[in-house]
């Protein structure tokens, strides 16, 4: 997870600098498989939780670097929506769909 964030920040700012549009579309279509993963380590994290209680503050931690590596993802789709912006003029908005996952639907408090 946290490989692809650090490739998509990389490829995000190299299409904001190049005016790459095409670039910056791609990178931002990345950012589902950032949010899979996010889900797949949810679920696990609380199924460690769940079954040994003793494991609750450890996995929170890993939680909280997974939310983080997540919400870098979706600033990710930002920095591509203000490439795509730079290049055509017109406001794109990638994190437009409505969330699939229970951990997604929490909230937007952390924005």
């Amino acid at each position: 997870m946290a490989t692809l964030v650090r490739q998509g920040l990389r490829a995000s700012l190299d299409a904001f600098i190049t005016k790459n549009e095409f670039l910056a579309r791609a990178i931002a279509a990345q950012d589902d498989e950032v949010d899979l993963l996010y889900d797949q380590i949810y679920r696990e994290l609380l199924t460690y939780m769940l079954a040994d209680p003793s494991t609750i503050d450890r996995a929170t931690w890993l939680l909280w670097a997974a939310h983080n590596l997540e919400r870098m993802g979706d600033r990710i789709q930002n920095i591509c929506e203000g490439a795509v912006y730079e290049v055509t003029g017109k406001v794109v908005e990638f994190s437009a769909t409505p969330p699939t996952s229970a951990a997604d639907r929490k909230g937007t408090a952390d924005l």
